[in-house]
């Protein structure tokens, strides 16, 4: 052990995760980051998600690193969900987001109770954004929280800048405007915007509604925060971090976190149990040329019609590129299976496709060498993971921030082609299998120089993501920031 690990292991480090894949994936990883320099941490969970990730965890602890996990039972039917509902995942419509988000809150009096039990008690509180209320319960036990961020410094800073537009609910859905105050030319349409920043836009005193009052709640929390750590690193978006900054006290850029994870088991078990045998899914990426395979992937939480899947599968296959589509368990349907069968869709493509229904090892997947491209929802913590492959990416945003993150791949770091969606997937507009098609040639083809030079640039962000967590590269050392944060922190109260 270092001798810099061994002076910190007397820190004990909370984290806290909204119950969600796209918060708890990251934040896991992170604690690994955080383990390997020698504290104690220690993951709140809930019984069906310390399930889930019990193999990361404990192959991490099997690695000498001190983590661990700590489940409290989940309050969600005493908040109005369905029995079983631990994860925003399992939700079976996203109008039940609200009594999650109840739910969430629940969690304060039992995590009340583990606290004041804990030795070594907690030296500070990590949480990530969608959680105000841990901040009450750092105030109580007199440490510091930080905020854990799951979206990029480009998001938070275009969010900000928005609010000081002009009603932009005023406008209709198709008009657009620019962002202010931001060092490229980007523009919205209302109907891109996350729900979130559309209601803080809002100028009318007599907006009250719920999702304003978690809104205001969030941004409080933020600003009483410690410090701020966003999963990402300065060299991808240098302009944008230094902006954020200025919003910021204490904002550290501790990613990406997903690289915490180098070997093939940590890759594979990564997020959930995976729904496909990885010695099979190793041994057809191994039969594929070097970068030849897109690989399609729609995030945990995206709900797509019948319709527009069938459309998808038309457009790979006519792409005539191999590819691996991943098919999430809730969006395979009856419908969908009968599509497929009477299709004889896996048949037919069974040389140059492979379909996997449910969850998928995507991070060992992505940085296999035979895949080539990442046709993707634009989710920040996917994004980040084809940054970190290297793969130019084809963008097909849906909701939550997934727009923003569009714009950051196409015309931030250009490493990406449309799809040409521009609105939410609540829109119901259709996709059309040629344009899935067209998409993909135009991702693949190496033969012009935009395709060269899309493939140049993501190439070389993956050595950038590389260097930045290796020892003395920026976010190593903004984690070491952090934790000689918390140990100032702690002297502070024992003067």
């Amino acid at each position: 052990m270092t001798s810099e690990a061994e002076s910190y292991r007397h820190l004990h480090f909370l984290l806290i995760p909204l119950m969600s894949q796209s918060h708890i994936i990251p934040l896991t990883d992170f604690g690994k980051l955080l383990a390997h320099r020698g504290p104690l941490v220690s993951i709140i969970t809930t019984p069906q998600n310390a399930v889930r990730y019990k193999p990361t965890v404990d192959a991490a602890a099997a690695a000498g690193l001190r983590i661990q996990m700590i489940p409290l039972q989940f309050p969600g039917q005493e908040a109005g969900l369905p029995h079983g509902c631990e994860n925003m995942d399992s939700l079976t419509s996203m109008g039940l987001a609200t009594e999650f988000f109840a739910a969430s809150e629940m969690l304060k009096t039992p995590l009340q109770k583990a606290m004041a039990e804990l030795d070594p008690k907690p030296a500070c509180i990590i949480s990530t954004n969608a959680l105000p209320w841990t901040q009450q319960i750092a105030d109580e036990f007199d440490i510091p929280r930080y905020v854990f961020e799951t979206i990029s410094c480009f998001t938070l800073l275009c969010s900000h800048n928005i609010l000081s537009v002009e009603n932009p609910n005023s406008m209709s859905d198709e008009e657009t405007f620019l962002v202010p105050d931001i060092p490229h030319v980007i523009e919205f349409t209302k109907s891109q915007l996350p729900e979130t920043t559309a209601n803080s836009a809002k100028k009318s005193p007599e907006n009250n509604d719920h999702t304003t009052s978690v809104i205001n709640q969030i941004i409080k929390a933020q600003l009483s925060a410690r410090g701020t750590l966003v999963n990402t690193f300065d060299e991808l978006e240098p302009e944008y971090v230094n902006g954020y900054r200025k919003q910021r006290q204490n904002l550290w850029c501790i990613g990406p976190v997903s690289l915490s994870n180098k070997n093939l088991t940590e890759k594979s078990n990564r997020g959930n149990k995976p729904s496909i045998n990885e010695q099979h899914c190793l041994a057809w990426l191994d039969s594929m040329e070097p970068k030849s395979v897109i690989y399609a992937c729609f995030g945990s939480l995206c709900r797509i019609s019948a319709n527009q899947i069938k459309e998808i599968g038309l457009g790979l296959e006519a792409s005539n590129s191999p590819f691996i589509w991943i098919i999430r368990g809730l969006d395979s349907s009856a419908e969908v299976e009968k599509w497929l069968e009477v299709e004889n869709f896996e048949k037919r493509v069974e040389k140059r496709g492979l379909v996997i229904r449910g969850w998928a090892p995507q991070v060992m997947i992505l940085s296999h060498r035979s895949v080539g491209g990442f046709l993707t929802h634009c989710g920040w913590n996917s994004t980040l993971e084809g940054v970190c492959a290297g793969l130019p990416m084809i963008t097909w945003p849906m909701f939550a921030e997934q727009f923003y993150n569009e714009k950051f791949i196409v015309h931030v770091l250009k490493i990406g082609v449309r799809v040409g969606v521009e609105g939410g997937c609540s829109k119901g507009l259709l996709v059309t299998w040629q344009r899935v098609k067209e998409s993909v040639e135009e991702l693949m083809n190496i033969e012009d120089g935009e395709g060269r030079e899309r493939r140049r640039r993501a190439e070389k962000l993956r050595e950038m993501a590389k260097e930045a967590l290796e020892n003395g590269g920026s976010s190593y050392l903004n984690i070491g920031f952090l934790i000689e944060d918390v140990v100032q922190q702690k002297l502070t109260q024992l003067v």
